[in-house]
């Protein structure tokens, strides 16, 4: 008996009643009217409740107003409009809100992981008004589910997590990386392991900047295992340049910077690009021969593989022509005829 309830509850002036009875009566307009005088937080949530649910969004959300400011309120509020799918609705009931005398970091933090998941053009500019009032921990977990990379590494930089942002910007460049960012972020790194990861990824990635890094890195780095790391990579490009000059003369500057180790490996890297006769001399000019003994062993293995395949090739060719006269080893030498001289220079060395 609705009708009879709303003339008595108004005529006793029981106005959070009276609100009740108006809603269920559908007359929304009044039951705000009468939850406004009444000013409790429950009246303000039933009645909000049943404006969402007879879709009245603008009367909702100034029942809303009036909840959002409590922030134990603020859950319930928002999972009624989720649970319902009025995501669109929600998200202009907190914008409004943001303006309000008793906006807290509850209210700020919300919209963000709304703004992530449904509006994700939108929370950028939201981070860079309010970053300071919400809560970083909670939003950033948010982006990353959302795979806003960019939003992401703005979170970790304010949250002082140096290390997290340089990761992130390493891991996802297109999104997240900016050169005056990186390079602001990059000396602000707990972790020096960092530093040469960050080496890498410009070798990848910005070649034509790795000096500007160097520039800012210089002071932190390990020299030495700097210049044994772009050691690596001179040996990587050069093995896939293909260029026989370039990876001997990377040989050469090896042995003019006295690393040994670095002409060893190199000889590996580039091995299918160097020239034996090349490699004996650098090594007998600077008395490293047992440094390029393993490269030689293996040149021997290769040449002489190469020989017993070309005689077996040739003692076939003979029986199939009938051919008597042994010519194996005339053959072989026609053939290489370095060969012989090589070994015998090998055996030189050893004697």
């Amino acid at each position: 008996m609705y009708d009879a309830a709303k003339l008595l509850y108004n005529n006793v002036s029981n106005f959070a009643r009276l609100a009740s009875t108006l809603v269920h009566l559908g007359e929304y307009q009044a039951a705000v009217d009468s939850a406004r005088k009444a000013n409790s937080t429950r009246t303000w949530k039933e009645v909000c409740f049943a404006c969402v649910d007879g879709e009245e969004f603008r009367l909702a959300q100034i029942c809303g107003l009036h909840i959002v400011i409590h922030a134990d309120e603020l859950e319930d509020l928002i999972s009624y409009y989720q649970e319902r799918g009025y995501f669109e609705e929600l998200i202009a009931l907190l914008e409004a809100a943001l303006g309000l005398e008793r906006a807290h970091m509850g209210m700020f933090t919300e919209l963000a992981i709304l703004y992530s998941k449904f509006k994700p053009q939108k929370m950028r500019e939201h981070l860079e008004l309010f970053w300071s009032r919400v809560n970083i921990p909670k939003v950033l977990r948010a982006a990353e589910q959302s795979h806003l990379w960019a939003e992401l590494v703005f979170l970790y930089d304010k949250y002082e997590e140096f290390d997290n942002a340089v990761i992130t910007m390493m891991s996802h460049p297109t999104d997240a990386w900016k050169e005056g960012l990186f390079k602001d972020i990059i000396p602000k790194v707990a972790n020096v392991e960092l530093y040469y990861k960050s080496l890498s990824f410009y070798l990848d990635f910005k070649p034509l900047l790795l000096n500007d890094l160097l520039t800012i890195l210089s002071p932190r780095l390990d020299h030495s295992r700097a210049v044994t790391f772009f050691a690596k990579d001179a040996m990587l490009y050069a093995a896939e340049s293909k260029d026989v000059e370039l990876a001997e003369a990377l040989l050469q500057w090896f042995l003019e910077e006295g690393r040994k180790e670095c002409f060893a490996a190199c000889l590996f890297a580039s091995y299918d690009l160097l020239r034996p006769d090349v490699v004996l001399e650098l090594a007998w000019r600077h008395n490293i021969m047992d440094f390029a003994m393993p490269y030689f062993i293996q040149i021997m293995r290769e040449y002489l593989t190469k020989v017993d395949t070309l005689e077996e090739a040739e003692s076939q060719r003979k029986t199939e022509d009938e051919v008597s006269e042994p010519q194996s080893m005339v053959f072989g030498r026609s053939l290489f005829p370095g060969f012989v001289s090589f070994l015998t220079i090998i055996i030189h060395y050893f004697e």
